[in-house]
């Protein structure tokens, strides 16, 4: 259905990062180990996003666009994710990666100390272009999702319509308004969940409605599932400094020592370091630290 990989530590070249190990992002798009029934290769597009330091000339929409891939400094929802900090630049093409030049002529001269890279697959049905490519980013988030949600559209609307009563009786003010997963950037269940994250990671904090971007993360994923209990919903969020991520259905490996975490699909070397996750869990990582907890022991919701 998709793979994706997610990096935090030292400074590092984000080219290098999608070719990185025998076993490497972009070879997994045409030799995939561990699909799980969601397909056989990963050709419809892919992305990747990387983080710079935040200011107000850097912060300024732009994008500079070549052929059918694009380099962006923002995209996305919500616009109140921007501010301080590390603020997520983008490149994405639907072509398949390994006939993009820019993987070895251009990125390799970007350097980041974070890199968030997905390759597709696309569900059968949902449009092949770059508007439906992950990684999806706003401010200083940038989100994937490797898997499916069956129905997605009555699905999604009905998270929507039960986050919005939860939210209301928490004591918010309509944060869940079902019209705006018509500002999806493309007609896909990823998209659409990207604006129920973003809307969930507005409201984040210790006094909000969810207390971290890992509980919303999470109960994103628990709530999907009470509407759509077959999805697969193998969810990535990362801010440059930590990633956060949940396993329902696909795999996903980490790879966690004092200077590096690095959260993946699959394994991309042979690295005797890297930990397979159990399914239906949240994890969290950075450099000298690795979480994981079943998502139905995840505390969600503000007191």
């Amino acid at each position: 259905m998709c793979r994706h990989l997610g990096y935090v530590g030292p400074t590092t070249s984000v080219g290098e990062l999608l070719t990185r190990g025998t076993h490497s992002l972009r070879t997994q798009a045409w030799a995939p180990r561990e699909m799980r029934g969601g397909g056989t290769i990963n050709a419809d597009g892919f992305g990747v996003a990387w983080w710079r330091a935040d200011d107000a000339e850097a912060a300024a929409a732009q994008e500079v666009t070549a052929g059918r891939g694009d380099i962006s400094g923002r995209g996305g929802v919500p616009d109140s994710a921007v501010g301080g900090g590390l603020v997520a630049g983008r490149y994405r093409n639907s072509d398949p990666i390994w006939t993009d030049p820019a993987v070895e002529e251009v990125l390799p001269q970007l350097r980041s100390v974070g890199v968030l890279a997905s390759i597709r697959s696309a569900t059968a049905g949902m449009p092949v272009e770059r508007a439906a490519c992950a990684p999806f980013v706003s401010g200083r988030w940038a989100f994937s999702h490797n898997g499916v949600v069956p129905e997605w559209r009555r699905a999604l609307t009905a998270v929507s319509s039960n986050l919005d009563v939860a939210a209301t009786q928490w004591g918010a003010t309509r944060l869940f308004e079902t019209a705006r997963l018509l500002e999806a950037e493309a007609p896909t269940d990823s998209a659409a969940l990207w604006v129920l994250l973003g809307e969930l990671l507005d409201s984040a904090g210790p006094e909000g409605f969810v207390e971290s971007p890992g509980a919303a993360l999470a109960l994103l994923a628990t709530s999907v599932l009470t509407h759509a209990p077959d999805a697969r919903l193998n969810l990535l969020l990362g801010d440059g400094e930590q990633l956060w991520a949940t396993t329902v259905y696909h795999a996903l490996s980490a790879l966690v020592t004092d200077d590096v975490a690095i959260l993946s699909s699959e394994p991309y070397d042979d690295d005797p370091r890297w930990q397979p996750i159990p399914d239906r869990c949240l994890v969290t990582a950075r450099p000298g630290g690795l979480s994981v907890e079943p998502l139905a022991d995840v505390r969600t919701a503000a007191r």
